[in-house]
């Protein structure tokens, strides 16, 4: 069984924080993303972008950890966005009709007043 690490930085950019996320996520390492937006929401961010350019693969539970966090942020007041995913994790929010429940920005840096 190959492993596959799942690189998660968080940073802030004007209202929003930005985590950017590189590799697979699946049922092995949705735990490290779930564990990232998390404190993230824990700590009053409620303005996420998760940059998922660097996103080779999404699985069912990632697409879940995600949406469970799009909801944490939607009760704080926030929301939650989804910065160029690839054409798989694409594929996939349009097969599972998610792609209207997020978000979907071309750019990270789409933040209003800039």
């Amino acid at each position: 069984m190959r492993h596959v690490e799942l690189k998660v930085t968080t940073r802030s950019q004007g209202e929003q924080t930005v985590l950017s996320v590189a590799g697979e996520i699946d049922l092995y390492t949705a735990p490290t993303l779930q564990s990232e937006l998390m404190s993230a929401l824990s700590a009053g961010h409620v303005n996420l972008v998760v940059d998922m350019s660097g996103v080779d693969f999404c699985d069912s539970t990632g697409i879940n950890v995600l949406l469970s966090a799009h909801r944490h942020a939607r009760e704080r007041g926030g929301e939650l966005q989804l910065a160029r995913p690839g054409s798989a994790t694409r594929r996939v929010l349009q097969v599972t009709g998610l792609e209207s429940v997020f978000t979907v920005v071309d750019e990270p840096a789409q933040v209003p007043g800039q």
